[in-house]
């Protein structure tokens, strides 16, 4: 019972949406793709443990905004991943939710038409229908991990999830990590601090209890069992910090806390100075500390599109330029493969 004259108040409207199930039934996951990300899911594992000596690389689009070509560049990079793929391994970016530092779009779930019409629904079915038709290309995929009653309807697809610098402070996000079962990656705080993402890797390490839905959309408290690949992701803050010196600090604050020093660096963001065009400088210098012999480094991340650059969301999508970044700034296609190609000539 809503008492009126107190509950409420600022809510302008309610409205049920489907069940995690119920999406799940129209967008089913067959025997071998579940067998494709249980596989994916533990090589990345095993990528951070160091028993697989390969680099991984996250690549894609800031955020996901345009599905079509979002295919695109899925082709693109699962070419280019069949090239590399006894070295490297690639995980595309799918970042289908985007945190605002103050107000802004919100991504593909939160938005699909890009109009402020909040059809939340439709752009979790599309999401999902986009996560299955790149998980069937054979291609693994990254989500970062922002709204906690999301991770239900697409969780299962992701082989690889991020905790964003906003959040990574966020007690309902560490416990959610710690219910995840893929390996999490945390983000060190906007402005560089490293202590937070420690403390968010070894809460996600414990069991947890909190309150969510469950696969039938019923609230529903959860109990973890804690996720042990929690790890650091270096992305910059207010100066960079992937230096040699930044990162040593970095493996020494991991085994002062009892952590396995495993560590991915995002090239872009803050250690790019959010300027895309220094994220080739960035990559190139951590793939000269990892050929130097620094086996901490097991990931890097880029930020990367059909095209460079970024364009502004106004209220003529239709206007919009196709393959190009509606929020940070991104390497084009051909930059992003001679990196990659480059990286992996040298190791």
């Amino acid at each position: 019972m809503i008492h009126r004259r107190i509950e409420n108040l600022n809510i302008a409207e309610e409205s049920e949406i489907l069940s995690p199930d119920a999406l799940k039934s129209q967008f089913r996951l067959a025997e071998n793709d579940i067998v494709k990300i249980m596989n994916w899911q533990r090589t990345v594992k095993f990528i951070l443990d160091g028993t697989d000596p390969r680099l991984m690389i996250v690549v894609g689009p800031c955020s996901i905004h345009d599905p079509k070509a979002a295919i695109e560049y899925a082709q693109k990079l699962k070419s280019l991943s069949e090239r590399v793929q006894d070295k490297i391994q690639l995980i595309m970016r799918v970042y289908f939710e985007k945190p605002r530092t103050a107000v802004g779009w919100q991504g593909l779930i939160n938005d699909p038409h890009l109009d402020h019409s909040f059809h939340i629904e439709e752009g979790l079915k599309i999401a999902r229908r986009l996560l299955l038709e790149i998980t069937r290309m054979d291609l693994p995929v990254a989500g970062e991990a922002l709204d906690i009653v999301t991770p239900p309807y697409i969780q299962d697809l992701i082989s690889y999830t991020a905790i964003g610098a906003r959040t990574v402070e966020s007690q309902s996000h560490r416990k959610m990590a710690s219910g995840l079962t893929s390996a999490v990656g945390f983000k060190n705080a906007t402005w560089g601090d490293l202590d937070i993402a420690v403390h968010a890797i070894a809460s996600a390490r414990n069991p947890h209890n909190f309150v969510s839905i469950n696969p039938e959309g019923h609230a529903s408290v959860i109990r973890t069992k804690g996720n042990d690949y929690g790890h650091m992701i270096l992305r910059g803050g207010k100066q960079p910090n992937y230096s040699r010196k930044d990162i040593q600090e970095c493996i020494e604050k991991l085994r002062k806390n009892n952590l396995l020093p495993s560590i991915v660096v995002d090239c872009s963001h803050g250690n790019s100075l959010k300027k895309p065009e220094r994220q080739g400088i960035v990559f190139r210098d951590l793939l000269d500390q990892i050929l130097e012999g620094n086996a901490s480094i097991r990931g890097l991340m880029l930020e990367s599109n059909l095209f460079e650059g970024s364009q502004s969301l106004t209220s003529q999508v239709e206007d919009l330029k196709y393959g190009v970044s509606i929020t940070d700034a991104c390497i084009g296609w051909e930059e992003t493969e001679s990196l990659i190609l480059e990286a992996y000539g040298k190791l």
